[in-house]
C-alpha cells in the first residue's frame, strides 16, 4: 500500500512524454501530451490513413517498436517505411529496388529503422506472447511501443462488443506488464449522419465503434480530405489534459500518402 505522497514520488518520472515529432506541433499546442506507458487509440473512418499515420509516427519517434499488422501486407509496410525514410513515392521506391545502382541506398535508409513487424491475421494473444518473447530475447528489453493494427483484427473481436472490451482489457494488462506504450488503431462509423454530411472532419467520440475510445488514456480521431490532403487530428479523450469529445477542435497537417509523410500545415489549429 502506498500513500499519495509516496506514489507520486515513485511515479512522477515513470511516465515521461513520448519523443516529440515536429510536424505534430499543432497537436501539442492543443495540450495533447502522449506519454510513455499509455494506451493511445487512433480512430478514424475507412480510408483515413490510420495505418500510415501510426507507422509514420512511430518511425519519427525512433523508439524500438513491435508492430502487429493485420491490416497491411509485408509489401505495403516495407514500401511505406522506405517511402517515408527516403522521401520517395511508392512508384519511385518500386522502380529503385529494381535498379542495382539505387537499391542499396534505399536498403541503407531503412536498415536502422527500429520497427519489428508481425503480420499474422487475425492477431492472436498467443502470437503476441511469442513475438514479445522473441523481441526480449533479441533486445533484452520490452519494446518501447507496441502497435495493434487494428482492434477489430484481434481474434474474435471483428464484430463482438464483449470480445472488443475483453481485448481492450488485455491490452491494458499488456501495457502495465511491459511498460510499453500501446497504440491501438480502431474504426469509426461510416454510416453516421456526420460521416455522410462532413466526411473530412474527425469523427466525434460517439462515432467510434463500440464506444472503445473511453478505455485508453488518450484517444485521437483522424480524418483525411482526399482532394486537398488536409489531415485533421482531434483529441477525444485525455485522462490528464484537455480534450474535446465532439471533435470540433482539431490540429491540421498536410498528408502525403504517396510518401507516407505528414507535414505541418500553415493554418495550424482549427476550430469550427
Amino acid at each position: 500500500m502506498l500513500t499519495a505522497s509516496r506514489a507520486l514520488s515513485l511515479s512522477s518520472q515513470s511516465s515521461p512524454e513520448l519523443p516529440r515529432v515536429a510536424a505534430l506541433d499543432d497537436l501539442y499546442r492543443m495540450g495533447v501530451r502522449p506519454r510513455q506507458g499509455e494506451i493511445i487509440m487512433i480512430a478514424g473512418r475507412s480510408g483515413t490513413q490510420k495505418s500510415g499515420f501510426a507507422l509514420w509516427w512511430v518511425l519519427n519517434m525512433g523508439l524500438p517498436t513491435l508492430y502487429f499488422s493485420a491490416d497491411m501486407t509485408p509489401f505495403q509496410a516495407s514500401v511505406r517505411i522506405a517511402c517515408s525514410a527516403t522521401n520517395k513515392t511508392t512508384e519511385q521506391v518500386e522502380l529503385g529496388m529494381a535498379d542495382e545502382a539505387i537499391a542499396p541506398a534505399i536498403r541503407h535508409a531503412v536498415d536502422s529503422v527500429p520497427i519489428t513487424f508481425s503480420f499474422g491475421s487475425p492477431i492472436t494473444w498467443h502470437a503476441v506472447d511469442d513475438e514479445l518473447t522473441a523481441f526480449v530475447e533479441l533486445w533484452n528489453a520490452y519494446p518501447a511501443v507496441i502497435v495493434i493494427d487494428n482492434l477489430m483484427d484481434i481474434e474474435g473481436a471483428s464484430a463482438d462488443y464483449t470480445a472488443q472490451m475483453e481485448a481492450m482489457q488485455n491490452i491494458a494488462d499488456l501495457s502495465r506488464a511491459t511498460g510499453s506504450t500501446v497504440l491501438v488503431l480502431h474504426h469509426a462509423s461510416d454510416k453516421s449522419w456526420e460521416a455522410k454530411s462532413d466526411p473530412w472532419k474527425p469523427p466525434s467520440r460517439d462515432q467510434v465503434k463500440g464506444g472503445m475510445s473511453e478505455k485508453p488514456e488518450l484517444s485521437l480521431s483522424v480524418a483525411l480530405d482526399p482532394t486537398s490532403y488536409i489531415y485533421r487530428i482531434a483529441c477525444l479523450k485525455q485522462r490528464m489534459g484537455p480534450s474535446d469529445p465532439s471533435a470540433q477542435t482539431f490540429a491540421t497537417l498536410r498528408a502525403d500518402p504517396a510518401r507516407t509523410r505528414f507535414l505541418p500545415y500553415e493554418h495550424g489549429l482549427t476550430a469550427i
